[in-house]
């Protein structure tokens, strides 16, 4: 299995819209690193959902049910969506600034790359993160 992180603006798609539409389709990505990074999303893979710009925390839990496809928002056939459904909410939002504070996620793609809306995550920063979560 493996992690990602996905950001959304919540004042354009919140945890909130993700819950109540109940399956996302994550579409819009135009860069392509992160474009690359959902078409290596499988099926199962499991997701950080964070609130960028407002909040600028993770809040939720989200996996993978179906991969990379064309983007219905564009005929442009390099661009490509996958399928979430929301897991669970968070028992605590985890902030950015909890992770740089954090010594254990210094290498966190959040921080190194903090304008990748889409990114891997290692299996350890995902538990330090849910650790967190759960404090």
């Amino acid at each position: 299995m493996n992690y990602w992180l996905v950001k959304s603006e919540p004042f354009k798609y919140s945890w909130d819209d993700f819950v109540k539409q109940g399956t996302g389709v994550w579409d819009g990505v135009r860069n392509y690193q992160a474009r690359n990074n959902l078409k290596a999303m499988k099926v199962g893979d499991l997701v950080l959902f964070y609130h960028s710009n407002e909040g600028m925390e993770v809040v939720g839990i989200a996996k993978v049910v179906k991969e990379a496809y064309q983007d219905p928002t564009t005929d442009d056939t390099k661009w490509v969506v996958v399928d979430l459904v929301p897991v669970e909410k968070l028992p605590k939002t985890v902030t950015l600034k909890q992770m740089k504070a954090d010594e254990r996620l210094q290498d966190l793609s959040l921080i190194k790359q903090s304008r990748l809306s889409v990114t891997a995550i290692k299996a350890e920063e995902f538990d330090i993160i849910l650790g967190l979560a759960h404090e």
